[in-house]
């Protein structure tokens, strides 16, 4: 069984179960297929109460709106930090289908790419983005999420269209209004002016950006003054000299206030650089100035300092992780308003988010409720950092890749062997709970970079595909001997600190065990540890441990990808394992329980003090080699006490002994992943099967994660303590 879980593409030559694998990868050129009518009505897509999305699309409708395609990729903000990054359906007779998660709390959108180049939209899904006509949305709920919820019907505040005059062209912007706001009467409200970015639209702010939530949300809990928000698309500088027939456009259409003391100004990205702009080089104008991801280049005038801090109530700037564009401008920003002595706040670097909507969301939450009144608290938003000097990965070229900076962020940098690739990812186990995505790769100069993160402390695996074609990272030494394209970095922590090598001459050893497979007819090789200390002469034989690999795999995977040797040393250390021998052998033949018994036990046996009992005696294995290993207690019932399968099933029940199974094993212990773990299905029928007859096993739940290594990493983790300890 491959490492791979359930709805990914894998790359050639690895399978699942018999099945043929397809392979390919998405670029970036897409054209825009004309949608024809769903084949069902039944939805693509679905979230789970815990953030599980699964994805199930007609074959059918595919082929009838694409023809015939190798892949389908669904494109989305599913990537560190929210980055839109390309996420492998998997063909299974008549639909395509995949699962990712779980997700955090928030807004997704995403659209259906099939080879490479033809994109629709999920014609399932009612959700609409005006500036982006083939994106469809989702909400996964949650508490962090609850004031991106839609508030009771009949509760919020109105969107209405404004059309106003400039000097050039009649310009619109949308307008929210609060909740029991009238034309007539009554005080006048302040206004916010919000504006998009540049190539961005005004309903960017809605569809994606969830404004009207936001607001009614925050309006609804009385966490916000009553005011009007005039939403404007982003052109860039001419919404500089536009800025004042808006303003007048609003004032003879509402009834808002028109002194600079009610007024205030925000935006994302370019639209943030306009509020900096009309704040700080000509103030007079607003009063309060938010700066979403936003650049200034120049403009801070120290002679002009008295006069900023006169007329400003608040200048309060965001940004993202070191993924946005906006991290090193604002940090050279900071100091010069510090230098020019300008009083700003800094809301503090958000640590999951890049310059997107995600951010942008968090931004417009903790921004509003601070104008026009005062506020007690002037910090940082709660968990966001400080900024620690400028971003700057090595210079093109003089590091190997993968290179990792301070908090997980990962830079990715190709040779130049590929100037000129069309488009080039990089495909890493950087989703949730370890799934794959592709993350697009940008030019640079004659290079491709990117920037990812941050990732969680852990062992890492990835390769390029460029323009379709699965490649390795040159640049990187490591290597995977069943994956020749594969490439692996590790990031320290202590959520890694045992997959980590401990310190040289402590650990145990790994060394080469040949032996003759009368099966293949040839001579094979396992791989066997051997603990720190380890006795060959020992007068007590050592208990021993038979690890087997999955389909597509080999011997050497436990060690290059499992990190086997890592787990082993270091709760070997720890004081947590029964010194035992580990012997890692090939499983791929037709019969492994020949292999197994008269091949790999006997060489075991002749080259290492191992023990012949069966108490002394475990066997497990990952999917394949867990399959294999549950065949072996059903046909052998007692040959090994403790027995262990990860992310496989029993099968049925016929001919078991199952008596035989209770009395001679000591622990049976299952595991397997979550609902990204395709095998999950089989794996639940299978806990029934062994339920039903009888057979005692332990089942502590699901271990979070798909089916692949870093999953089974973590069953490694937990299994080997627990062995001849009973």
């Amino acid at each position: 069984m491959t490492l791979f879980h359930h709805g990914s593409l894998r790359p050639k030559g690895v399978r699942r179960l018999s099945a043929v694998i397809v392979a390919g990868v998405m670029a970036l050129a897409s054209v825009l297929v004309a949608p024809r009518p769903a084949v069902a009505d039944t939805p693509w897509l679905s979230v789970s109460d815990d953030g599980y999305v699964s994805f199930t699309v007609p074959a059918a409708y595919i082929e009838a709106n694409m023809g015939q395609v190798s892949q389908v990729m669904v494109e989305g903000n599913f990537g560190p930090s929210s980055a839109w990054a390309e996420y492998g359906l998997t063909r299974r007779g008549d639909t395509w289908s995949g699962a990712l998660g779980p997700l955090k709390p928030g807004l997704y959108s995403y659209q259906l790419t099939g080879d490479d180049t033809k994109s629709l939209k999920d014609p399932t899904n009612g959700t609409t983005v005006a500036s982006k006509p083939l994106w469809s949305t989702f909400l996964v709920s949650g508490d962090s999420a609850r004031l991106l919820a839609d508030v009771p019907e009949g509760q919020g505040g109105k969107v209405e269209t404004l059309t106003y005059r400039t000097k050039k062209e009649e310009r619109s912007a949308l307008v929210w209004t609060p909740a029991g706001y009238s034309a007539r009467g009554g005080k006048p409200y302040p206004v916010l002016f919000l504006q998009s970015g540049t190539d961005r639209s005004a309903t960017d702010w809605f569809d994606l950006g969830r404004a009207r939530q936001i607001l009614d949300n925050l309006s609804a809990q009385g966490a916000m003054e009553p005011m009007v928000v005039v939403i404007t698309d982003g052109r860039g500088p001419d919404d500089d000299k536009d800025l004042k027939d808006l303003r007048k456009a609003v004032g003879d259409a509402y009834r808002v206030h028109r002194d600079r003391e009610h007024q205030a100004i925000a935006g994302v990205s370019e639209g943030g650089s306009q509020a900096l702009r009309a704040a700080l080089t000509g103030p007079g104008q607003f009063a309060y100035a938010g700066s979403f991801s936003g650049l200034l280049t120049n403009g801070v005038d120290r002679v002009k300092a008295n006069a900023t801090n006169r007329n400003l109530k608040l200048v309060r700037l965001y940004t993202g992780n070191v993924t946005d564009p906006a991290y090193n401008a604002t940090v050279r920003l900071t100091k010069a308003l510090k230098h020019a002595g300008v009083r700003y706040e800094f809301d503090g670097v958000n640590p999951d988010a890049g310059a997107n909507w995600t951010a942008w969301q968090e931004n417009l939450i903790d921004f509003v409720p601070r104008l026009f009144h005062k506020v007690a608290n002037h910090g940082p938003s709660a968990g966001h950092g400080q900024l620690k000097g400028e971003f700057t990965p090595p210079p093109a070229g003089t590091t190997p890749t993968p290179f990792v900076s301070e908090g997980g962020f990962v830079t990715f940098e190709t040779t130049t062997d590929f100037k000129d690739a069309k488009h080039v990812t990089v495909w890493a186990n950087d989703a949730p709970g370890g799934s794959w995505l592709r993350v697009p790769m940008s030019r640079d100069g004659d290079r491709w970079r990117v920037t990812v993160g941050p990732l969680d402390p852990w062992f890492y695996y990835y390769q390029w595909i460029v323009d379709r074609v699965s490649v390795k990272d040159a640049s990187n030494p490591t290597k995977v001997t069943s994956e020749p394209n594969w490439s692996s970095f590790f990031i320290p922590g202590e959520r890694s600190r045992l997959l980590s090598d401990v310190p040289a001459g402590q650990g145990g050893k790994v060394e080469s065990l040949t032996y003759r497979s009368t099966v293949a007819n040839a001579d094979r090789t396992a791989l066997v540890w051997t603990p720190p200390g380890y006795d060959a002469k020992r007068a007590e034989p050592y208990p021993v441990l038979y690890l087997q690999h999955g389909s597509g795999q080999s011997y050497t995977d436990w060690v290059e990808m499992g990190r086997a040797k890592q787990i082993l040393d270091h709760e070997s250390l720890d004081g947590k394992l029964v010194p035992m021998v580990v012997v890692m052998g090939n499983g791929n033949v037709s019969d492994f329980n020949k292999e197994l018994l008269d091949n790999i036990v006997p060489a075991a046996r002749a080259h290492y003090n191992v023990s012949s009992d069966p108490s002394r005696q475990a066997l497990a294995g990952l999917s394949m080699g867990g399959v294999q290993t549950l065949g072996v207690l059903k046909a052998y019932p007692g040959e090994f006490a403790y027995v262990a399968a990860f992310s496989a099933w029993f099968g049925d029940g016929t001919g078991v002994d199952v008596a035989a199974i209770n009395k001679g094993t000591t622990m049976l212990r299952l595991y397997v992943g979550d609902q990204t773990d395709f095998v999950q299905p089989f794996f639940m029928s299978s806990l029934t099967t062994m339920k039903d007859l009888g057979i005692r096993y332990e089942f502590d739940g699901v271990t979070p994660g798909p089916h692949g290594w870093d999953v089974w990493q973590k069953n490694l983790i937990d299994l080997a303590p627990r062995l001849f300890k009973r």
